[in-house]
């Protein structure tokens, strides 16, 4: 029977309860709205802000639309179950997010320090929201409730929904859904999953016994009966090298086998060779794709076994595409998580009905006065997609949204910024008009066929596919319609923009440069070797330089200097000391000057964090014998990279000294213009005459120093893949 759509149910009773003006985070305000009790209580490691682009208020409005009674608590005490009584028991489920921001991510550096500030709290204040949010968050729902159902969602649940590399305690980690004891996790774009589920629940189903919603992952005890409680012969179950062979896996138990046949098994023998394993995949491969459960190598193998981490990396991105995604099953300890295929792309009907539900666009009445800075940097922004397909390998965007874009209708986003002008402290700027990246707006591939059965991890590396629509006129007609309306004087462009697609339609950037710079313009270039490169999935140094030569020229057109930002990342997998020194030569003949660095941060579940556990690249097909990836670990070696970035800061001159002498590159440290760094130590009493001539061709800052020569220009740098102010993640 087909499933109705996201607005097809029919609503819960409470929907004639009305609209509630602010979800409410106290007795006290259910009190005053006449509900005696809430239907969902949503926990959340964010302040409360009723703005779609926090996640927590754009599920709970959906919640509300479909009828039910939701009640929120952000940022709840954790130091005993009482907070979480506040509202009192829910009468179908609590559900639980870390926040906007995975809250490891939130809570420390790439370097593992704690951060001083957190975004999305009130005074910006950091310490709000513990460590590993989502599970604390459900055992405290638990000691409260032991009967409540918890479901799991957001960016925190998402990206590990399976074991996974934990790059903050240095250990592979099961399924959080095993970790944290909850009933359900829903990842990706939550809304579809999370209205069937809700109506379910209200219907009389229990959480951990809905098994066959798409985006979500479930927990079976591992025993008699086929996959999933299903009838037998309905699925079948099929080992993870059907998709991708990772080799003779000699001395090693098989990854495969149940532990009766292990027990059973006489002691370590040679397993079956390559060619063996590819006949065996293709013998398998008779099977319909919607009846086959992907087997993983379970969470115990792949901790042990780095080789199999790395296939089961590969094999969870290549079951990433909604169209052909299977099933996959993973044994945790004594249950086995399934994950469904990734939940079907939201219409763009249903887009603008989420968009445009009634939010108040501005924190909850016991915030406000406060400042929040997430919250302002969003505040006058207007969110017009979902979804990126660049699939950049650090990132965790796509695995997180998927690749398929999710569009808005011109007309909603156009009904938006009207409505915004009329918000309070609206003075006519609009700070974005974007998502996950600036110009993927209605861009799709050009035949439905061949998007459904692709299974590339990217459509613009290693370059941009001939099947993909690059035509950027739909988002300029937008651009242009929004400059129009009366009220908004200007709309800057915030987002990362994708100038290896700008490039193909010259237009959008004259459109840019003309309207929506302010003076720079960011974008993420990464680095220039073509080692790290590869091992991102970013284009080439000569795509950038395509972009600049367009962007100058379109901006010295429209009579204005403008200025490229560029981006770069230190100490990402498959960098080199030599990579970074070739960086550092290039930033100094460009005249660019980082003011903030940041090192890569090995996001959970992302190809990058595979190849830094790994070593190996999944990139390819992985097995024993197959590539390794030079990484980056130890702090020293991490603060070198950084410091490649930095070369004109004399702190960090010592560091970059000794490294070029092991290096054998001592023509890069003297005066020259074309050398890095100084001979003399900045912290040494006795500096040689030509100070101060060094002091000129080294790029030394100096006090006065505010402004961007022609040859000197700003450069932020700042690169986690997890977005410190994601759009209405889930």
């Amino acid at each position: 029977m087909a499933r109705p759509g996201l607005f097809g149910h029919q609503p819960f009773w409470a929907k004639r309860l009305g609209v509630a003006p602010f979800l409410p985070r106290s007795r006290a305000e259910m009190d005053a709205l006449g509900w005696e009790a809430c239907d969902v209580i949503l926990v959340t490691g964010d302040a409360y802000v009723d703005h779609p682009s926090f996640g927590m208020a754009l599920v709970g409005r959906l919640l509300e639309d479909q009828g039910f009674r939701v009640g929120i608590l952000d940022q709840p005490d954790t130091s005993s179950a009482a907070a979480f009584q506040e509202l009192g028991e829910p009468t179908l489920f609590f559900g639980v997010t870390g926040g906007n921001m995975d809250s490891l991510v939130n809570n420390y550096t790439s370097d593992k320090k704690p951060r001083s500030d957190d975004a999305y709290t009130p005074g910006g204040v950091a310490g709000k929201r513990p460590d590993r949010a989502t599970i604390i968050y459900t055992q405290r729902c638990r000691e409260a409730y032991p009967k409540a159902p918890v479901i799991l969602g957001g960016i925190e649940a998402s990206l590990r929904r399976l074991a996974h590399y934990d790059y903050w305690s240095g250990k592979v980690r099961r399924s959080l859904l095993v970790d944290s004891g909850a009933d359900l996790l829903i990842y990706g774009n939550a809304e579809r999953a999370l209205c069937e589920v809700a109506h379910r629940v209200a219907r009389g189903e229990h959480p951990r016994n809905i098994l066959d919603v798409r985006g979500t992952a479930v927990r079976r005890p591992v025993g008699p009966g086929g996959p999933l409680d299903a009838p037998p012969g309905t699925f079948v179950v099929e080992p993870s090298d059907s998709v991708d062979v990772p080799g003779p896996v000699t001395d090693v138990p098989s990854p495969y086998l149940m532990e009766a046949e292990i027990r059973a098994s006489q002691g370590p023998s040679e397993g079956p060779t390559k060619a063996e394993l590819v006949q065996l995949r293709k013998a398998r491969l008779r099977h319909p794709r919607d009846k086959v459960i992907l087997r993983l190598p379970s969470a115990e193998v792949v901790k042990e076994d780095k080789v199999l981490y790395a296939h089961a990396s590969r094999v969870f991105h290549l079951e990433s595409n909604p169209h052909n995604a299977r099933c996959l099953v993973q044994r945790n300890g004594d249950v086995d998580v399934f994950v469904n295929p990734p939940p079907l792309p939201i219409s763009t009907a249903e887009m603008d009905h989420i968009y445009e539900l009634p939010y108040q666009k501005v924190p909850h009445p016991a915030h406000q006065g406060q400042r929040l800075p997430a919250y302002e940097m969003i505040r006058f922004s207007v969110t017009i997609m979902r979804g990126c397909f660049g699939g950049c390998s650090f990132c965790s965007i796509t695995e997180h949204e998927g690749r398929i874009i999710q569009n808005r209708s011109e007309a909603s986003i156009l009904r938006e910024l009207s409505a915004m002008t009329s918000l309070p402290g609206f003075t006519g700027h609009v700070s974005d008009l974007g998502g996950p990246t600036a110009n993927m707006y209605r861009l799709a591939c050009k035949s439905r066929e061949i998007e459904a059965k692709c299974r590339l991890p990217s459509c613009v590396y290693p370059d941009v596919c001939d099947n993909l629509n690059t035509d950027h006129t739909p988002l300029i007609q937008v651009y242009r319609k929004a400059r129009a309306i009366p009220g908004i004087k200007k709309i800057s462009i915030a987002s990362g923009l994708r100038y290896d697609l700008a490039i193909k339609s010259p237009e959008y950037i004259k459109e840019l440069a003309t309207h929506h710079v302010g003076g720079y313009l960011k974008i993420a270039p990464e680095h220039i070797a073509e080692g790290p490169l590869s091992k991102m999935m970013k284009p080439g140094v000569g795509t950038y330089y395509r972009f600049k030569r367009l962007f100058e020229d379109y901006s010295k057109a429209a009579g204005k200097k403008q200025y490229l930002i560029p981006y770069f990342i230190a100490a990402h997998p498959g960098t080199t000391d030599e990579d970074m020194l070739e960086l550092a030569l290039w930033l100094k003949k460009n005249g660019y000057r980082a003011d903030q660095v940041q090192a890569f941060l090995p996001g959970p579940m992302s190809y990058a964090a595979a190849m830094y556990h790994t070593e190996r690249n999944p990139l390819r097909p992985v097995d024993r014998s197959s590539e390794t990836v030079a990484v980056v670990k130890s702090p020293e070696q991490r603060r070198l990279h950084k410091a490649f970035l930095r070369y004109h800061d004399p702190k960090n001159w010592p560091l970059l000294r000794k490294a070029l002498v092991r290096m054998g590159r001592h023509d890069l440290i003297g005066p020259g213009e074309h050398q890095l760094i100084p001979r003399y130590d900045p912290l040494s009493p006795e500096r040689p005459p030509r100070e101060a001539k060094e002091n000129r061709s080294s790029g030394r800052p100096s006090s006065s120093d505010s402004s961007p020569s022609r040859k000197e220009k700003p450069l932020l740098t700042q690169h986690t893949g997890l977005p410190r102010v994601p759009r209405g993640r889930r």
